[in-house]
Formats: structure tokens, sequence, C-alpha cells
């Protein structure tokens, strides 16, 4: 069985969960704390981090952008997910290096590590959230719920007329936030319309069952609709 080690809350995981429920892969899951440095996981990623997939032939795959090319390469079911011709594949490739680089270091990650990650760290599990970095955090989510209305106002899905892994990409990223209850939803409209198209899609159904640890979801992190 294909294998892929993760962690609920991080959204690079949640990208290859969403790319390999949509191209209808049976996988299974296996629970990685990361932070725990296990030499056995370790011998799969030296980076130490989630996801690392393990493929029906046995390759070891690492990094969320190389699962993702080797998926479609692999796996090319029903349309590519990166799109067709080389400047719609630029566009949703951009748009995947927008929302993993700067969503992800702006936001995603700085609101799962002071609220999550932290705890579980002997160096950081004593000092709490650092609300500075939380308040910048959710501030800073503004212009990218701005720039995903605008991108929504012009075109039927975040790269073009299709949905494509640009679309994946971010709303992976927004469902841990949407999960911590961060997302300010109703001052971004267009941006919410097109969240609930994705969050109604056969492939999020599993997402929306999840559950971290002692972190209860936000009220409507379920709800279709929200």
């Amino acid at each position: 069985m294909r294998t892929l080690y993760h962690y609920p809350l991080c959204p690079y995981s949640r990208k290859i969960r969403l790319q390999l429920a949509e191209k209808k892969l049976d996988f299974t899951l296996e629970l990685e704390k990361f932070w725990e440095k296990r030499p056995e996981f370790l011998s799969l990623n030296a980076a130490g981090q989630v996801p690392v997939l393990i493929d029906l032939n046995g390759s070891v795959l690492a990094d969320s952008v190389a699962i993702c090319e080797y998926l479609e390469e692999t796996y090319p079911k029903d349309g590519s997910l990166i799109g067709e011709g080389l400047p719609q594949r630029a566009e949703v490739r951009r748009l995947i290096a927008w929302f993993d680089t700067r969503f992800g270091r702006d936001i995603s990650e700085r609101l799962v590590f002071e609220k999550i990650i932290k705890r579980y760290l002997p160096t950081t599990g004593s000092s709490g959230p650092d609300s500075a970095v939380i308040r910048q955090a959710k501030n800073a989510i503004h212009h990218h719920l701005d720039y995903i209305s605008w991108l929504v106002d012009r075109r039927n899905w975040l790269a073009g007329d299709h949905f494509s892994l640009a679309d994946i990409t971010a709303a992976a990223h927004l469902s841990v936030i949407d999960y911590l209850g961060d997302v300010p939803w109703e001052s971004h409209l267009l941006a919410k319309e097109w969240y609930a198209r994705i969050k109604s899609r056969p492939m999020f159904r599993n997402l929306l069952q999840d559950r971290a640890s002692g972190l209860t979801p936000s009220a409507h992190y379920a709800d279709l609709d929200f």
C-alpha cells in the first residue's frame, strides 16, 4: 500500500493528501511527529520534515513540490493538475510557489508553530505562543485573501479555467488556518466562495474529519455551508 507520512495540520502534507485523493489513488496515512526526529523517519528524509511518500514501487519521496511533480508524471489521470501547455504550467507553478513560500512563511508556518508545535519543543514549550507573531500572521492573511479574490474575479480557478494544483496548494494552507479559526472569511467573500467550491469536492472529505490532539477545530471547519 502507498504510504504518506504526515502531520494533520501540516499544509504541505495536506497538499499531497488532496492531490492523491483528487487522483483517486489509494494510500494510508502514518502520523509523524516530525519534531521528535525519530531515527527511522530521518532515514527516509534526512531533512526531518513531512510529507514523505512511499509509493507502490518502493520509491521514497520527500518535499511536497517534488512529490507533486512525481505524482503528476507517474499518474497522469483525467488531465494534468499542473495544466496543459507551457504558459499554463508556468502559471500553476508560480502560484504553487507563492502559497508554499510567501503564504507558508508569513502565515501558516508561523501560526502552526506558535499555536501547536511550540508546546512540544523542550526549548520553547514553557514560553507559550508569541502574541506579536500571531498578530502579524493574522494581519498578513488579508493580503493573500485579496489576491485570491482578485484572481477568481477574473478566472474560473486560481490559475485559469481549470482546477489545478494551484487551488490545491492554496486550499491546503487555508484549511489549516481555518481549522485554527483564523481566516477572516466575511471580509473576503470572493475568496470564501472559491474555498467553498473546493471544500465541497470529494477529495476534501477526509480533511474535514481531521482532529489534532488537544486542539478542537473552529465551529465551521467541517461545515460546507459556512
